[in-house]
């Protein structure tokens, strides 16, 4: 594996902004993206398509998967002047109180999703 793989929910529209952002930053395409919401998704989804589609999931060039804080800082740590967010998600306190955050944001992701609709 050569390119970290980022898997997102293609039918929420914050996911789609976010996505699209990042695919502009990738000015090197150092990042693959998955849209694994549509049905036939399961089929090539690395773990139960339903734990993608909950919590935020890359596949690092390893072919390790990370969730949550470490994900995005894994992910974020790939641009240009993002890559001292990297050891803030390995670093156990921090990615503890990240994934707090995190957890808030899923619990009010709903209706956050509906005024982006």
């Amino acid at each position: 594996m050569n390119q970290l793989t980022v898997f997102y929910d293609g039918a929420c529209p914050l996911c789609r902004r976010e996505i699209s952002f990042l695919r502009r930053m990738d000015k090197h395409e150092r990042v693959a993206f998955e849209d694994v919401s549509p049905p036939d998704a399961a089929e090539y989804c690395p773990i139960p398509q339903k734990k993608l589609l909950a919590r935020f999931h890359v596949r690092d060039t390893d072919g390790r998967m990370i969730d949550g804080a470490e994900a995005f800082t894994r992910l974020y740590s790939e641009f240009p002047g993002f890559g001292w967010v990297r050891p803030i998600g390995q670093f156990g306190p921090s990615r503890w109180l990240l994934n707090r955050l995190y957890d808030v944001f899923l619990f009010i992701r709903p209706g956050i999703q509906r005024l982006f609709r």
